[in-house]
């Protein structure tokens, strides 16, 4: 067995070795110049002057630079990452007390979740504590986790009652753990809700999806579907399929339900036949945007996907959702979006987008994009180390 594997490390894991190599001397300049700081700071992103942006703790991003942290230590096994996953993990402690916020589940499952999974920590009660802050953001009557206050900033303005995004697909997870750690199913329940419920209302015949639904919270009517953050309302903004596929592998991970699995197949279809998706499989920021191809391309949107096609690849028999992922990951490890080492502000990824119509972090580095490349990376090796050992076992 011990042969076939290291046959299988020779013959296999040449880009994810030399990714990991790439990764390691990124990612220690970046947390040098931090920890040489005396600071607990969260890189997010560069500025127009090429400045590293930091994460308050309350910024939805604040849990990807942990959680690269805890895939380093994963991929690498030595204990700099896990001490500094640690660190910067354990300095977002009042998030769980967040009941403002619908994108507790990336914060917390990035950071703590990895924290328990990959650094056998005892972070429980951290879970379960923000798994009850999240909850107090389902709507009963919709049947629905609400994502943003529509009472404050920008949101306010577009008239929204109760708008959920595409994105809080991405923060089930933690409540599906929460059920998993506590044995309440109250937690599971409100996950498949939401599941069921943007299954209904978010997606197109097409299997594109809106970025925006908004409906009457008491009620449950879909007020209107719209995008905040994509090209136009019926356009399918890159990274809100990303997440949408992602969301709906996770969910089939937990509850086994068909009709989930075969969503995130439907999603794929739209996203590899599309006739605007690069050759390269990496993204522009909008199926739809208008000046395609002189339109900017999204980074953090092809990494979710191969991630998710990772995860969704073992749960179904046809070949074509690893190698996907394999393609895109290759593509990520080119010059044209891998950045050298010591520039880029230290990020690994190169040319991601935030926000286009929000003017907001327009081809730049992301932690997001940074951390589902780490965690593809460790999906891929993983993957490919059992299925060598099982065939010489």
């Amino acid at each position: 067995m011990m042969a076939g594997c290291n046959l299988k490390k020779a013959a296999t894991e040449d880009m994810v070795t030399e990714n990991i190599s790439n990764a390691v001397s990124q990612y220690s300049l970046m947390t040098n110049r931090i920890e040489a700081s005396d600071c607990i700071m969260n890189p997010k992103t560069l500025d127009e002057k090429q400045q590293v942006v930091y994460a308050s703790y309350d910024d939805w991003t604040s849990g990807f630079f942990p959680g690269s942290m805890w895939y380093l230590y994963q991929l690498t096994g030595d204990e700099k990452w896990e001490k500094l996953a640690v660190k910067y993990t354990e300095s977002l402690d009042s998030v769980q007390y967040l009941t403002w916020h619908h994108d507790v589940g990336f914060m917390v499952g990035c950071s703590y979740l990895n924290g328990m999974r990959l650094g056998q920590k005892d972070y429980k009660s951290v879970v379960l504590q923000t798994a009850r802050s999240l909850s107090t953001r389902f709507r009963s009557g919709a049947g629905i986790i609400q994502s943003w206050d529509a009472d404050k900033g920008w949101q306010a303005q577009r008239g929204w009652k109760c708008p959920v995004i595409i994105d809080n697909m991405m923060n089930l997870e933690l409540l599906f753990e929460a059920t998993r750690l506590s044995g309440d199913s109250t937690y599971y329940n409100m996950a498949v809700s939401h599941a069921d419920r943007t299954l209904k209302e978010h997606f197109r015949s097409d299997g594109s999806c809106y970025h925006v639904v908004d409906y009457d919270p008491e009620t449950g009517t879909v007020r209107s579907r719209q995008t905040a953050q994509g090209y136009a309302d019926e356009s399918a903004w890159a990274r809100g399929q990303a997440w949408a596929i992602y969301g709906y592998t996770v969910c089939y991970r937990y509850t086994h339900k068909p009709e989930y699995w075969e969503q995130a197949c439907r999603i794929y279809d739209f996203i590899f036949t599309n006739k605007h998706l690069a050759s390269d499989l990496i993204p522009y920021w909008d199926y739809d945007a208008l000046n395609i191809p002189n339109e900017p391309r999204d980074v953090s949107a092809a990494a979710i996907t191969a991630a998710a096609l990772y995860e969704l690849s073992m749960y179904l028999p046809n070949p074509r959702y690893k190698k996907t992922a394999d393609k895109i990951l290759a593509s990520l490890s080119t010059p044209a979006y891998r950045a050298k080492v010591g520039e880029n502000g230290n990020f690994i990824l190169m040319h991601s987008v935030g926000s286009i119509p929000h003017n907001a972090e327009v081809d730049v580095p992301l932690n997001y994009a940074d951390y589902y490349f780490l965690e593809a990376l460790s999906r891929k090796r993983e993957m490919e180390k059992q299925v060598v050992c099982k065939k010489v076992l």
